[in-house]
């Protein structure tokens, strides 16, 4: 059972789903199964672990982000509106022609956005640039870059592990949501990644294995990585996609699908139900 501390995290991360949902479902368009995977480790990074000044999202000693899973947009847009960032009104303006939140994060156009992302496999190795970037400047700040299981089956992605571990950046800590599905299937079926742990030590990096959903783990991970010295670190999430909607969990068409508006009611009264649970 986790302890209390972390319940304000698990309501923080209900209330993410539930304005993630909100923009997806007014756009008629958007990724709603990996913006809720994902919105436990976003919660924990936003609201715990990064060092960060939504008051100045430019502030040169931040640390940085990196969404290269991009199409998790809209999860990682409402974490940066509770956190401050923007208004959280501005959520219901997402994929509008003349919103600043548009279908992958575009950091010229919102605030708290580090990279502009969506081509799979190239956010990790922006997030290596600028980890290397900061240890050649003598910057202490730390580089976070958050990528899907699918992802992995891009040789990019192992390009810039090689390089991380080569250049031991260890200012660099790569979590992987692993949901097991990608748009066309699970990944097993499409084009196994798997093992992942054992393929990212196998590039050099320091392996952290949890179960995503869970901030007591999430914790215990974020405090292993500190002690790690002249490694990167990879924490492989396992995740449920579609996490906390019961008929959106572990259902490929969920991907990239947007909910009618009886499928919004559905969901919305779902997750209700489950802050009143958590916050209760």
């Amino acid at each position: 059972m986790e302890i209390a501390v972390k319940q304000p995290l698990k309501a923080t991360a209900v209330k993410v789903r539930l304005a993630a949902l909100e923009g997806i479902w007014r756009a008629k368009s958007g990724h709603p199964g990996g913006s809720l995977s994902a919105a436990d480790i976003l919660t924990y990074l936003y609201f715990k672990q990064m060092n960060i000044n939504p008051q100045e999202p430019q502030w040169q000693e931040r640390d940085r982000f990196v969404l290269s899973k991009g199409h998790a947009a809209p999860g990682l847009y409402a974490v940066l509106a509770l956190r401050g960032y923007f208004p959280v009104e501005d959520l219901a303006t997402l994929r509008h022609p003349d919103s600043h939140l548009q279908g992958h994060p575009n950091m010229h156009l919102t605030p708290g956005i580090d990279m502009s992302t969506g081509s799979l496999g190239q956010g990790i190795s922006a997030a290596v640039g600028l980890a290397l970037g900061a240890k050649i400047s003598g910057k202490p700040w730390q580089v976070y870059t958050l990528l899907g299981d699918g992802e992995l089956q891009e040789g990019q992605v192992w390009e810039a592990a090689m390089f991380a571990a080569a250049k031991g950046l260890d200012n660099l800590t790569a979590i992987v949501d692993n949901n097991n599905l990608q748009i066309d299937g699970s990944i097993t079926e499409v084009n196994s990644p798997y093992p992942i742990a054992e393929k990212f030590r196998a590039f050099g990096w320091h392996v952290i294995e949890i179960f995503g959903h869970c901030f007591t783990e999430l914790e215990q991970a974020f405090e292993e990585l500190k002690t790690i010295v002249g490694k990167p670190v990879c924490i492989v999430a396992k995740t449920v996609k579609g996490k906390d909607v019961s008929f959106m969990e572990n259902n490929v068409s969920w991907h990239g699908s947007a909910p009618n508006d009886e499928q919004y009611e559905q969901a919305v009264a779902e997750l209700k139900a489950k802050l009143a649970e958590v916050e209760g």
